[in-house]
């Protein structure tokens, strides 16, 4: 008999399965494309904090989350035998002008508070070839930033939720609790149900670059993430794009991301195109994740709208679902809650 069924085997899906699997639940997981089929089985898996100002339940949250990310993953690799390609190696950021360079003075004091001293928010000088353009020549160093494989760390969950006897199939029963952890087709199941839209997908069109920066940090310049990868390749990404025609196809936005990617970095000029990827995130109403009871099947439960923080957020989104479902313990910020969103 099974204790949890996750609707859902994205990174919200995958890590509540596994928050429960590891404190000793019955699980199944069930998504009838298999795990990470949809926006987490993308290229880029750029972990990066919200700015440290006007703090609210949001960025306490995140927070936490990425604190948490080390551990989480690291105990995942382990009982996987597999990499999901975590690191925390912080991010890079140019500072343009003389206004940029006194707004991050100002959110480098407000990180020695908010980050509670487990990380920082440095202002450096630029140097070296993996350093973004910038006309001050000082750039942001964030300390907090981490990246990930978001298909190999979606591997990697499958596998570790296998070893703790979890099952994780296309077609089941749905017995014990259910958790519904289905992305888009989670919010238009949930529109469909409501008075007015509850979110909408956001396509984004990322590239991988054979253009080994494994050891450095990420990048993020001209708009572009770039997310060097523990296999040797960096990726670039990514559009949001509201209005598309095909959620898989990519175009001329991504050459756009590209093209800016090489102007921010010039290190990464000629470095070979070896895969492109386009995939639809899931954004709810509120741009926060919704989390907690289903609003519209009763006893049933909810996680979805990870909208481009979905895999930072992910460990700390199983452990509160986990207690919701397993103990009734229910320490979701209210922001957080579906009714936020309806």
């Amino acid at each position: 008999m099974v204790d949890i069924t996750v609707m859902g085997a994205g990174i919200f899906g995958l890590s509540v399965a596994w928050s429960c699997a590891r404190r000793g639940a019955r699980v199944r997981v069930i998504d009838p494309h298999g795990p990470g089929a949809g926006a987490s089985g993308g290229i880029v898996g750029a972990m990066a904090p919200h700015v440290p100002e006007l703090w609210n339940s949001k960025k306490a949250f995140q927070l936490d989350s990425l604190l948490m990310a080390g551990g989480f993953w690291a105990e995942v690799a382990e009982v996987s035998n597999l990499s999901p390609g975590y690191a925390c190696l912080g991010r890079l950021q140019p500072i343009a002008d003389a206004a940029a360079l006194a707004l991050a003075q100002e959110r480098s004091q407000n990180a020695a508070t908010l980050w509670q001293g487990q990380a920082e928010w440095r202002i450096i000088p630029a140097s070296g070839p993996w350093c973004p353009e910038t006309d001050t020549g000082q750039i942001i160093h964030d300390t907090l930033t981490a990246r990930l494989h978001p298909r190999q760390a979606c591997a990697a969950l499958v596998a570790a939720l296998h070893a703790r006897g979890a099952e994780v199939v296309t077609e089941g029963p749905m017995t014990g609790r259910i958790l519904w952890a289905t992305g888009i087709a989670g919010l238009e199941a949930l529109s469909a149900a409501h008075t007015r839209s509850v979110g909408n997908g956001v396509k984004g069109q990322g590239a991988l670059l054979a253009f080994d920066a494994r050891n450095q940090p990420q990048i993020f310049a001209n708009q572009v993430h770039i997310v060097p990868h523990e296999d040797g390749t960096t990726a670039v990404g990514s559009t949001s794009e509201r209005n598309y025609d095909d959620p898989t196809s990519t175009d001329a936005q991504l050459d756009d991301v590209i093209a800016r990617a090489v102007a921010a970095v010039p290190a990464l000029a000629g470095a070979p195109v070896i895969a492109r990827w386009a995939g639809v995130r899931p954004r709810s109403r509120s741009r926060a994740p919704m989390l907690g009871a289903h609003p519209f099947r009763p006893g049933e439960f909810l996680a979805n709208g990870g909208f481009k923080i979905g895999f930072g957020m992910a460990p700390k989104v199983g452990a509160v679902m986990a207690d919701l479902m397993l103990d009734g313990i229910d320490t979701i910020p209210d922001d957080f809650k579906p009714e936020a969103s309806l």
